[in-house]
């Protein structure tokens, strides 16, 4: 199902857009909150530069609300229609799912920006 070639594949990884040969971030994990946030200045197998211009993922600020919302959204549907919790415990879980997915939120964000402007490429050589 997730098969490089894809922006999906691109997206849920963190790979680099054009290649997908190396991770965008220099550390994987999001959970390292020091380094959520650090990401390498170019792909090392294509030469990607994923800082394009200053501030731009100042976009992915747009993005993260619409990923916010998803995850609010199912932590509704899981907590109040399927669990049967009450609305202030729903709320509760509500506001404990955004908290514990900030960071993979963010990170999510990011990658769905920079895939709005880089083309998969597979022949991509460094330039």
């Amino acid at each position: 199902m997730l098969k490089k070639g894809s922006k999906l594949y691109s997206i849920l990884t963190g790979r680099c857009p054009r290649c997908h040969q190396e991770s965008m971030y220099r550390e994987t994990n999001p959970y390292r909150l020091g380094s959520l946030f650090k990401m390498h200045e170019r792909c090392s197998h294509c030469g990607t530069k994923y800082k394009m211009e200053p501030s731009f993922f100042y976009g992915a600020m747009y993005v993260s609300y619409a990923v916010g919302i998803a995850f609010a959204v199912a932590a509704f549907v899981i907590s109040f229609l399927f669990i049967g919790t009450s609305l202030v415990n729903t709320f509760i879980a509500i506001v404990a799912t955004l908290v514990v997915f900030m960071p993979v939120i963010i990170r999510l964000s990011r990658n769905i920006w920079i895939n709005f402007f880089i083309k998969y490429n597979p022949s991509a050589e460094k330039a």
